[in-house]
Order: C-alpha cells, then sequence, then structure tokens
C-alpha cells in the first residue's frame, strides 16, 4: 500500500514540472517565429537570417559542458527558476527595444544569445530532473509528455500567437514570451523537494545539500577566498573528467551523440531557412508563417502520442532509422513543391519524425546513464548535438545564397539525411 503515496507525489511532481515546462516552451515557441520575423524585417540576407539561428544556439556549443557540469551539484529546480526568470528579462527588454524601433540586426543577435545561455541551464536542467521526479519505470511516458509541452507550446500554440501578435505590434509577441517565461519560472516553486543530485545529497549527511555549502566552507571563504574558488573550480574539472570518463567508456552512447550531432546539423541547414522559406518562395504573410508552423506542432503531437508504442513494438533502432529516413522524405518533398498546405503537411511530417527520434534518443540516454553523472553526460551530449546548430544555420544560410532559393536547401539537407540515416543503421546496434 505505500506505493499509492508514492506513486501520488510523483504524479504531482510531473505535474508541476510539465506545467511550468508548457509556459516556457511556450515562450520557446513565440520567441523563434517572433525574433526571424524581427530579423526578415531588418534584412532578407540569407546569411544573416541564417546567423540569428546561429546567435541562439551558439550558448550550447560554447556553455553546455559547463552548465551540465554544474547541474550535477546544484539543486536542478531552482537552477530551472532562475534561468526562465533571466530569460523573461531579456525578451522584456527586446520589447522595449522593438517597441521605440531600436532594434538592429546586432542588437537581435544579442539578445538571442543572452536568452540562448540561460535556456541552455533551463532546457538541461528541466531534462535532468525527469529521472528523479517519475522514477526509472516511467522514463518513456514522462519524455514523451515533456516532448508534447514542448510542440504544443513552442509550433502548436507558440508560433500562431508569435505571429499573429507580430503582425498586429511588432513589440507585442517579445511582451507575450516575457510573460510566458516568467509564469515557467513561478510554477515550478510549487514542486516540493530537493533536486540535487543523490550522491552529493547522501555525502551532505541526507538532508539534501552539497557538503561544500557547510559551515567549514563559510569560513574558508571569510579567511581565504582565492583558495575557495581554486577548490571549487579543481572539483568542477574533476567532475567534468569523471562524466567524460564515463561517456568514453560507453561505445553506443558515444555513437548515439554522433548520429544525434549529424541530424542536428544536417535538419538545421534548412531549418534555420523556414521563415524565407515560408515568405518568399511560399509567398506567406507574416501572420501566416504561424500557421505554417501550427501544422507542424499537429505532426509533432502525433510523433509524441505514438513514440512510445512504437519503440515497445519494434524497438529503439527501428524506430532511429525509420523517423531519420521520414524527415528526409518530407525535406525532399518539400524542395520539390510550392504549395503553402501541402508544404506546411509536409512539415508536420517532419515533425513527427523528428519527434519519434528525440523521443527514443531521450529514453536510451536515461535509461542508460547514472542519475548523478546525467547532468554531465547531457552536458556533453547538448555541447555535440545542439552546438552543431550554428554550424548548420551558417551553411544553410551560405547554400541558400549560393543555390538561390530555400527550396533547393531543403532538397540538398533531406538527401543529406538518407546518408545519416545509413550511417545510423549500420554503426547503432
Amino acid at each position: 500500500m505505500p506505493a499509492a503515496p508514492v506513486t501520488a507525489t510523483r504524479d504531482r511532481r510531473l505535474t508541476w514540472l510539465l506545467g511550468s515546462n508548457a509556459f516556457a516552451n511556450l515562450g520557446d515557441g513565440i520567441a523563434k517565429t517572433a525574433f526571424p520575423l524581427l530579423a526578415a524585417l531588418v534584412t532578407r540576407d540569407p546569411l544573416l537570417i541564417g546567423g540569428l539561428s546561429a546567435a541562439q544556439f551558439l550558448p550550447w556549443l560554447l556553455f553546455g559542458l559547463a552548465a551540465g557540469t554544474m547541474l550535477d551539484r546544484v539543486d536542478r529546480r531552482k537552477a530551472v527558476v532562475l534561468a526562465n526568470a533571466a530569460r523573461a528579462a531579456a525578451v522584456g527588454l527586446t520589447a522595449a527595444l522593438v517597441y521605440f524601433d531600436a532594434a538592429t540586426i546586432w542588437l537581435i543577435y544579442l539578445t538571442a544569445l543572452l536568452v540562448g545561455a540561460a535556456e541552455v541551464v533551463a532546457d538541461s536542467a528541466a531534462n535532468v530532473l525527469i529521472p528523479s521526479v517519475v522514477g526509472r519505470d516511467g522514463l518513456s511516458g514522462a519524455n514523451s509528455k515533456l516532448q508534447a509541452t514542448e510542440i504544443v507550446g513552442q509550433t502548436f500554440l507558440g508560433g500562431p500567437v508569435g505571429s499573429l501578435t507580430f503582425a498586429v505590434f511588432h513589440a507585442f509577441p517579445f511582451l507575450l514570451n516575457s510573460i510566458a517565461f516568467a509564469l515557467g519560472a513561478a510554477l515550478l516553486t510549487g514542486m516540493a523537494g530537493s533536486y540535487r543530485p543523490r550522491a552529493r545529497a547522501e555525502s551532505g549527511g541526507g538532508d539534501g545539500t552539497d557538503p561544500g555549502t557547510g559551515a567549514a566552507e563559510g569560513a574558508d571563504t571569510a579567511g581565504d577566498t582565492d583558495g575557495t574558488v581554486t577548490a571549487t573550480r579543481t572539483r568542477l574539472r574533476a567532475d567534468l573528467v569523471e562524466g567524460m570518463r564515463w561517456l568514453r567508456g560507453n561505445p553506443l552512447m558515444l555513437r548515439l551523440v554522433t548520429v544525434a550531432g549529424l541530424v542536428s546539423l544536417v535538419t538545421e541547414l534548412a531549418q534555420a531557412q523556414l521563415v524565407l522559406y515560408a515568405l518568399d518562395d511560399l509567398d506567406l504573410s507574416d501572420a501566416a508563417f504561424g500557421v505554417f508552423g501550427f501544422v507542424g506542432g499537429l505532426g509533432g503531437l502525433a510523433g509524441a502520442a505514438v513514440t512510445t508504442r512504437l519503440l515497445d513494438r519494434i524497438g529503439a533502432r527501428p524506430v532511429l532509422v525509420g523517423g531519420i529516413l521520414t524527415a528526409a522524405a518530407a525535406f525532399v518533398a518539400m524542395g520539390l513543391v510550392n504549395h503553402p498546405v501541402l508544404s506546411a503537411s509536409l512539415f508536420g511530417v517532419f515533425a513527427a519524425a523528428l519527434v519519434a527520434v528525440n523521443v527514443m534518443l531521450a529514453t536510451t540516454r536515461h535509461t542508460l546513464v547514472p542519475g548523478e553523472l546525467l547532468g554531465r553526460v547531457l552536458g556533453a551530449w547538448r555541447t555535440v548535438v545542439w552546438g552543431a546548430i550554428p554550424v548548420g544555420a551558417l551553411l544553410g544560410g551560405v547554400l541558400t545564397r549560393v543555390l538561390g532559393t530555400p527550396s533547393a536547401t531543403f532538397l540538398v539537407s533531406g538527401l543529406a539525411l538518407v546518408g545519416v540515416a545509413a550511417v545510423a543503421w549500420r554503426t547503432i546496434r
């Protein structure tokens, strides 16, 4: 009978986490529509448009590993709260800049970098919270729900809201974006408990605090600040080495990181040009651009709904390879057609396939990686996978410049994904 209260507690904690994540992803969705539209208002240069996506994701390459290491030392719930509060402040400043007609492409880049740096912490912390919130038995279901909140927030709601409000009043979506991030921070304060990694909580006497925060270290800090800082850096470096050693010793995880990084790089060739594809090749309005993403969100929800059953029935490897091939076919078709409804539907197919791949990868990662190392391994994972996004975004801008149209970039991206699927099939067992 004691299992019932534990289950109920886990359900409540997951509800708080999903609710916070939903608001944060609503903010992400508004931002990922409003920022490209704002950039397209300032310039139509495909390389500068690709540069915006690079600026948004460059922090993953710069700070992903350090953030993951820190998340194995701090309360992960508090990290999400602070990061979302920082994002709310940065986007609120952007709303003021847009309102006073002071936004330039370089200020847009700077804001994207600030928001992206906070996103590194918020998204990583939310992800590594999952095992401590639901336990190992509920991982695939919780990851599917987390993917669903991301899809609903970012494309199903955030995209249309961002584009429609931008068409009405350019500063409006950034104000809503700031409010959404603030709500994401506030909501997670309702999730009770301490969420430091278990190994450190136990070594601190079982009270859920890091042993380095006690009175002894306080005395050292007062008398020898430089020594304390040096010791902290040494511990962080040792933690990082420990995580990298574990990753190097797990060939399956290394191969999965490689495949995920290739998928990220190749898909971003096209995704960074999506706003120009919609506005120029499909001749959509600013408001219609969000509806285009809305259809993609429907596909993503479908992918999240069926992935758990697919994993149970056909296994992880077919889901991975089949998802990449389906995404490839969708992008190739998008490069060959110029019909808005058909193109949006194909983007929905791509989103469904990519979500299936992401759920499979996240569930495998949560299953294989020890909880006390999860932050560091996830930091390394996202440094590679999300760090590939700015590279792909800039290459996509160059491709569109050379080929003359975003549609051609979608075609190239789809064909390259076929090669990534072949790599996955040969290397993942």
